[in-house]
């Protein structure tokens, strides 16, 4: 009679519906990815400098930081494919109006309606671990997270030959029209999850409260390495995210269904898991501007005065070995506990760096070095986030990885703008061209913020993944919902 009570099994997903996911991925990856080789191109088009131009690469990061948390909500409360759904229409405007763009402001607008798009990553997690056995979820999740960073290679492979035969605005529009058609695959073929949250209510003012602290935050963040911020002007900011920061903590503390359960973030493995990620994904970040920049430069000297498509080809390595490290981290984390794996990450990417700052003049150089820094992060933060997925209750499985989602992203944005300021610091007045010793010293601080990492590791306590430090609840009567 017990049997009756108890709900049926979701359904598996099948080959189709993974396909067609897959196939999302790689698109969204593609239309993330276009800007990296590109930068250069759009800063001469458009006439922008370096903070410009990393305003332009991280614009799509900012709105990502802010959106994700409340997609991993939502996705939680209403389930995985609804939400997933109705971001992806917001990420189709976002691309179309990018690809439409006339100057800076409408393409500035674009990418923030393309930000959307990292909110997919915590809703195909809610779909994973809704629809696939327990034990196949850490490499499944991988998985995902290899195919976003595979469509990384095409944007990459494809954008420099785009804007040379056709414009710079075929970059976003073709992505685009892709992730609108496999959209569309995956509202046919997916099946839906039920929400794991079911009647519970949306923590409005929470979200409200989240999504302005981010903003203020990562505008901030902007805005100060950008330079040209007034003392006065820094430090309202500053007591801006304060302000607001706290009183989020406030609201969430007493709400009865919290956007964030802050006993979660109290938890020592969970604070750990995002202090690893903020350091991995900043070093990640410094890389990932630096290099195009040094590549672009006039090979009078120091640079090799790569165009698009040669720069596209040079970072194509770091891209390929990036995904392979998404799909194994998953693996690594389940084998070897997510502490080791950030340990041996830092440690190659402190070398590498190090190594960089001391000889740059060959690309094979820079090519290895986004090679072994890509690996190394791509294991690292995959590692933590399949841990953090599977450690948390399947309710929790969406706010707690858009939680590391963010943290991956903050990270980025944070490390592209301290290159860019360190880039612009050094620029030749007279020609508008960062000196050697801007990159050499991009290099060198990369290199010790990994070494931060490593002795993170080392100070924290060890723990093959981040599990929950409460005590497991009560078991509960069959046919009830915890």
């Amino acid at each position: 009679m017990s049997d009756t009570l108890l709900p049926p099994p979701p359904p598996r997903l099948r080959r189709p519906a993974i396909a067609a996911l897959g196939v999302l991925a790689l698109a969204l990856g593609a239309l993330q990815s276009v800007v990296e080789p590109a930068l250069p191109l759009l800063q001469r088009e458009l006439g922008l400098g370096p903070s410009e131009g990393a305003l332009v690469a991280n614009t799509l990061l900012v709105t990502g930081a802010v959106l994700t948390p409340v997609a991993g909500k939502l996705g939680d409360r209403y389930g995985g494919k609804r939400v997933l759904l109705r971001l992806m229409a917001v990420v189709a405007a976002g691309g179309l109006l990018a690809g439409l763009a006339p100057g800076l402001p409408l393409l500035l607008l674009g990418q923030v309606l393309q930000g959307a798009m990292v909110g997919v990553l915590p809703l195909s997690f809610i779909l994973v671990r809704a629809h696939l056995p327990a034990g196949r979820t850490q490499a499944a999740i991988g998985v995902v997270v290899a195919l976003f960073t595979g469509g990384g290679m095409v944007g990459m492979l494809g954008a420099g030959l785009i804007a040379e035969h056709l414009s710079w605005h075929w970059m976003f529009v073709l992505p685009t029209l892709v992730v609108v058609a496999a959209t569309l695959f995956v509202a046919r073929l997916m099946p839906s999850d039920a929400p794991v949250r079911r009647g519970e209510r949306i923590d409005w003012p929470g979200v409200v409260l989240l999504s302005a602290t981010l903003l203020a935050f990562m505008l901030g963040l902007v805005l100060l390495t950008g330079g040209g911020l007034p003392p006065l002007a820094a430090g309202a900011l500053l007591v801006l995210v304060a302000v607001l920061a706290t009183v989020w903590v406030r609201v969430e503390r007493r709400a009865v269904s919290p956007m964030v359960d802050l006993r979660m973030l109290a938890r020592p493995a969970m604070r750990q898991a995002c202090l690893l990620t903020l350091l991995v994904t900043v070093t990640l970040g410094m890389v990932t501007l630096l290099l195009p920049q040094l590549l672009a430069v006039s090979g009078d000297g120091y640079g090799f005065d790569a165009d698009t498509s040669e720069i596209g080809l040079y970072l194509l390595p770091g891209a390929v070995v990036g995904a392979m490290s998404d799909a194994v981290g998953g693996v690594a984390s389940r084998r070897f506990g997510a502490r080791v794996v950030v340990a041996a990450a830092a440690l190659a990417t402190a070398a590498t760096m190090f190594a960089l700052a001391a000889q740059h003049d060959s690309a094979w150089q820079l090519v290895l070095a986004k090679t072994l820094t890509a690996f190394a992060a791509g294991l690292a933060t995959t590692a933590l986030l399949a841990g953090t997925a599977t450690a948390v209750d399947p309710g929790d499985t969406g706010i707690a990885t858009s939680l590391l989602v963010v943290t991956r992203v903050i990270g980025v944005v944070v490390g592209a703008q301290i290159a860019g300021a360190l880039l612009a610091a050094g620029t030749d007045a007279r020609t508008d061209v960062p000196a050697e010793a801007a990159f050499t010293t991009g290099f060198a601080v990369t290199g010790v913020t990994a070494a931060l990492g490593l002795l993170l590791v080392r100070a924290t306590r060890a723990s093959r993944s981040p599990q929950p430090a409460e005590p497991a609840p009560a078991p509960v009567k069959e046919g009830t919902r915890p």
